[in-house]
Order: C-alpha cells, then sequence, then structure tokens
C-alpha cells in the first residue's frame, strides 16, 4: 500500500476544494448516523475519532475532531459531508427518512457503510426504499477511491474474518459520483479502533486507517 506524496495530495484537493484552503474556513463536520431497526448504530465508539486525526495528520484535512450523531427525522444532516454507518443487526427507515436521506445523497452528500457483520440484508433492503433506480454495484479495483493518498491495487483490505474470503467494496452511483461507499466482509471500523479494543496486528490498523482516509478524500474531492 504505497502511499501518494502529501503535496500530489494537496495538490489533488486543492483543485477541487478550494473552500477549504482559507485557514478561517469552517471545520469539515463529520456525522454518525443514529439509525431505526434495532441494530448497535452506536458500534465501535473510538473508530472514528482515531480516522478524523488520521484525516488531519496524514492528508491536512480540516476536520472538526469531534464526530456529531444525526438522525433523519430532522435536516441536520444536510450539515455533514458526510455521514458514516455501522453496526451488527438490523436497520430500516420510514418513508420520511428514506425521503430525507435519498435528498442528501442527491444533493452532494456522502455515506459510508461499513457492515460489522450482520447488517448486509437489512441494508440492502434499506437502500433499496432510498435509491430504488441505483442499484449497489462492487467498484472496480482502478476506482479512484482505491488510490487516493494510499494505493489499495487489489481494493479493500481484510480487517476481520466473518463470513470468509475476500473483502468488497460496493457504491452506489449518482450522475457518475459515488454517493454511497458500502465496505462488506472486512470490518473496516473495527481497524480504527484503540489497539487495546481488539488487539489487532499494527499492520492491520495501519490497512485499515489508510483506506479510511482514503474514502474520505475521496468523498470530498467530489
Amino acid at each position: 500500500m504505497p502511499c501518494r506524496p502529501l503535496s500530489l495530495l494537496a495538490v489533488l484537493l486543492a483543485g477541487v476544494l478550494p473552500a477549504l484552503a482559507p485557514a478561517h474556513a469552517a471545520p469539515i463536520r463529520f456525522a454518525r448516523l443514529r439509525y431505526g431497526g434495532g441494530g448497535d448504530w452506536y458500534a465501535n465508539p473510538t473508530s472514528l475519532p482515531n480516522l478524523i486525526q488520521a484525516a488531519r495528520s496524514r492528508a491536512g484535512l480540516g476536520v472538526a475532531l469531534r464526530e456529531d450523531t444525526v438522525t433523519l427525522a430532522d435536516r441536520r444532516i444536510f450539515d455533514y459531508a458526510m455521514v458514516f454507518v455501522t453496526g451488527h443487526g438490523r436497520i430500516s427507515f420510514t418513508a420520511a427518512e428514506a425521503a430525507v436521506l435519498r435528498e442528501y445523497l442527491l444533493q452532494g452528500g456522502f455515506l459510508h457503510v461499513d457492515d460489522n457483520y450482520g447488517l448486509d440484508a437489512s441494508f440492502r433492503r434499506a437502500m433499496s426504499q432510498v435509491l430504488p433506480d441505483h442499484p449497489l454495484t462492487e467498484l472496480p479495483f482502478t476506482h479512484p477511491i482505491y488510490h487516493g493518498l494510499y494505493e489499495f491495487p487489489a481494493g479493500l483490505p481484510k480487517i476481520h474474518e466473518h463470513h470468509g474470503g475476500p473483502p468488497h467494496g460496493y457504491g452506489i452511483l449518482h450522475q457518475g459520483r459515488v454517493v454511497v461507499f458500502y465496505s462488506y466482509n472486512t470490518d473496516l471500523s473495527d481497524g480504527w479502533e484503540a489497539p487495546d479494543v481488539h488487539h489487532d496486528p499494527p499492520d492491520r490498523r495501519e490497512a485499515a486507517l489508510r483506506m479510511g482516509v482514503n474514502i474520505i478524500t475521496y468523498a470530498l474531492s467530489q
């Protein structure tokens, strides 16, 4: 997983994110989605803080230090550049919630969903409700999300073993832009957690953080 020079990434981001360049610009804000259905939306509590720190230090992004929690019952989701979902078990949306999420995604928002084992079937049903005309498709290894600050020529790294077999990275595209990235059979967010939570080897945890930084830089570049 070679790393692109940070200066190159800065040049790339400067061309697409000029509003983020001024020192006085408001910080980029990320949120975790609190969803219905019974799944543990709050899983992996140390994951996003660690990933945010990595995005700040490695990519030089002005990301707010704290994640927020957002629901689809109001329109605060539109305040966030990127929204994260994880958990075990079931996820579901009401018709009104699905409409809000659809509007957020089609107006430029980005959703990263990391299956923490057990979310897959209900997530796919929920997304067919949100974007029925936009199927989940597996992204090729040539997709830019795998070739950002860090190179992943074989796609997603495998962090934890659940189903066996390789991990998969799926996307929902709208007008050529990935609006939903779904990491499946990998447990990226487990790898972002504090080292003493899962006791992952350092190289595996590093791979997870690198892929997370790629996801963030891709989301913001769109």
